[in-house]
């Protein structure tokens, strides 16, 4: 295993990427142990704090556990990790990003469909108002990348808080950031960015749920969103 030293701005922080990246990447393999904190100190030309910190951050993750005999082994992050690991697992180049951006559009079609379903059934009138005025926001096919995937972020932020569910609420924000972390250049790549820009669809999503209209907002979000996740090679 070959690591190399790092300045100590964030040293923690450089350490724990370091080992994620060996971990997701494969270069550590699932049962094998690391060295000890002392060898790892070592290695890192760090203090025994920083690797003891990041150990501990790298355990949280689902990535290690300490087993009998203190030692610390690698997981296999597919049984064991969770949605927080999406973006180093491209960074670790365990996935070709555009396989983890097809992945993340095609859950978050299930996740926002069924939001807007409970929003339309659940949400007060103050919430409704919210998901109508992101809607009479969202700019039109002349806007850039960076107008339309933030007019898209206010609108779903609306729709999933109306809906009530914290863990579609936790879920979201995990999924953004693999999006920015990882989708932006992928999505520039391919010229998938008008496939955020229909203006007219957030309208009618919204006037759905407006409407009370769970089933057909779900239906409406549940294709348009679909779309998204085509254009990546996802399949129904």
């Amino acid at each position: 295993m070959e690591f190399t030293a790092v300045s100590r701005t964030a040293v923690s922080d450089t350490v724990f990427g370091q080992l994620v990246e060996a971990i997701l990447s494969g270069r550590i393999a699932p049962g094998e142990a690391l060295p000890s904190e002392r060898e790892l100190a070592e290695t890192f030309q760090v203090n025994r704090h920083a690797v003891r910190e990041a150990l501990r951050r790298v355990q949280q993750g689902g990535l290690v556990r300490v087993a009998q005999g203190g030692k610390t082994r690698v997981l296999d992050w597919r049984a064991n990790a969770g949605l927080e690991v999406l973006s180093s697992l491209a960074a670790a180049g365990a996935l070709p990003p555009q396989r983890l951006l097809r992945d993340i559009a095609v859950m978050r079609r299930s996740v926002a469909a069924d939001a807007a379903r409970l929003c339309a059934q659940t949400a007060d009138d103050e919430q409704i108002a919210a998901v109508e005025q992101a809607a009479r926001d969202y700019p039109d096919a002349t806007a850039d990348l960076a107008e339309s995937t933030a007019a898209d972020l206010e609108f779903w932020t609306a729709v999933i808080d109306g809906s009530g569910n914290v863990a579609y609420r936790l879920a979201m924000n995990t999924l953004v950031h693999g999006y920015f972390d990882i989708g932006m250049p992928v999505i520039a790549e391919l010229g998938l960015n008008k496939e955020y820009i229909d203006a007219e669809v957030h309208r009618e999503l919204a006037r759905r749920i407006a409407a009370r209209d769970g089933e057909g907002a779900y239906a409406l979000a549940h294709e348009f969103l679909g779309r998204f996740a085509a254009a990546l090679g996802a399949k129904d």
